[in-house]
């Protein structure tokens, strides 16, 4: 197992070991978080940046009723690693232009010439009409080996046997789709991996000879953090617009993905998946960190938190419309503890002249209330209506109240509901009005 991934594997360990997760203990996730990174070449000031969006996020959100503080942090690490990736937007191959020229890059063993066969494979399933010009003057039998895949997957093929000239070949080629029509010209290029200065320039001449509106970097997933040095030296030469990434079939990678973002700011756009020219797909950053991390359950958690969120919105437009559940009520109940003691609230307010005792008795309700809502379901808090006499009592017992004590709080939270439904129909009403 290579060894960016091991790095994030640990992350992912210390998260799930940890007891209480304060300062301390997240602290050192954050430094394991950070030395991942920088083994998979990221930038210090964008590791920088990760890391402090973890610990932030972490401490100003609020854990949700039914999940853990270790499945908030891991929820927020998967986030900001889907985010370096490029986001949850899956890339998308626009063709905005005829024909729009595509270059692809990448050292020699990364598999660009089939790379090209598979996208021109995959746009012309999406109705495109796609060429291929074999500009690798360098490797012997690169030109009969696009040939043969450009006749496999019925694309267009240029290519000059014992041609020396790569950039001449790229542009004569380039004008021979242009003057049939084609949609997409796919330029495959030379990937020596000795005299790489001699590569770097020859990729500098094709692209400012034939001038690509994309140049696309192929890079072999298993070679990790050495993907940044490969990434960042062919963006020196031709900038990079997107990656593809090669050789996913097998177990699980780690930070080439990674390390390639981070050296050029591109998005990774497909994955090789297997020797077929079939075998190409887009890149999804949520399943690729999953894997990252060793977790392939993680979707799972995060179908919860998304779940979580729609009854969240959900319950925002019932109380605009005058609805309430307990779970509403208990929230509002423990932001108003959080301001500080009632009698203080109450004065802010201009409660000052309240007969003495009521704050008081207010706080000590509060509490109460609290603690009975915090022994109720998920499903009694948002649906009160389902509690009878038996779980009234159920709920007294694991509370330490009362069956009394409980009717009361249901007797207050009616009593709530009926008032916000009288000032929903008096906004209604005030609108009606124009106001």
């Amino acid at each position: 197992m290579e060894e960016t991934r091991s790095g994030f594997l640990r992350v992912v360990s210390r998260i799930k070991n940890s007891v209480l997760l304060d300062k301390k203990e997240v602290d050192a996730v954050i430094r394991e978080l950070q030395r991942a990174l920088l083994r998979a070449d990221v930038d210090v000031k964008l590791v920088f940046q990760v890391s402090q969006r973890v610990r932030e996020r972490f401490f100003s959100e609020k854990v949700p009723p039914g999940f853990s503080k270790r499945e908030v942090l891991l929820k927020i690490l998967y986030e900001e690693l889907v985010r370096l990736l490029g986001g949850e937007e899956p890339y998308e191959f626009r063709v905005d232009k005829r024909p729009k020229v595509v270059m692809l890059v990448g050292i020699q063993g990364s598999g660009k010439t089939t790379t090209a066969a598979k996208l021109a494979a995959y746009l012309q399933k999406r109705g495109f009409r796609v060429g291929l010009v074999a500009a690798d003057t360098y490797r012997p039998g690169a030109y009969e080996q696009l040939k043969q895949l450009s006749e496999a997957v019925g694309a267009g093929f240029y290519g000059e046997p014992g041609a020396r000239d790569a950039v001449g070949v790229a542009r004569r080629g380039l004008d021979y789709f242009r003057r049939r029509g084609y949609d997409v010209v796919i330029i495959d290029t030379a990937g020596r991996h000795k005299d790489e200065a001699g590569l770097i320039e020859e990729m500098r001449e094709i692209a400012a000879g034939v001038k690509p509106d994309e140049t696309i970097l192929v890079i072999d997933s298993t070679i990790g953090k050495a993907a940044g040095r490969q990434a960042a030296a062919f963006h020196e030469a031709a900038p990079i617009g997107s990656i593809i990434l090669t050789k996913m079939d097998g177990s699980a990678k780690g930070g080439g993905a990674l390390s390639a973002v981070a050296a050029t700011g591109a998005r990774v756009a497909f994955i090789g998946v297997g020797e077929k020219v079939g075998d190409l797909r887009p890149f999804d950053a949520r399943e690729y960190v999953s894997r990252l991390l060793g977790m392939p359950d993680l979707r799972g958690l995060l179908e919860r938190f998304d779940k979580l969120e729609r009854i969240e919105r959900e319950r925002a437009k019932a109380i605009a419309a005058g609805k309430l559940t307990l779970l509403d009520l208990r929230d509002q109940l423990k932001r108003v503890r959080s301001m500080g003691p009632l009698s203080s609230v109450l004065e802010m307010l201009g409660g000052s002249a309240l007969p003495p005792g009521v704050a008081e008795q207010g706080e000590k309700n509060i509490r109460k209330w609290l603690v009975i809502m915090d022994s109720m379901t998920v499903e009694e808090l948002l649906n009160p209506s389902i509690i009878d006499r038996h779980r009234v009592e159920r709920i007294a017992r694991g509370s330490g109240t009362t069956p009394r004590d409980v009717r009361e709080l249901l007797a207050a939270y009616k009593r709530t509901k009926k008032l916000m439904r009288q000032l929903s129909k008096s906004r209604r009403k005030l609108r009606g009005l124009g106001f």
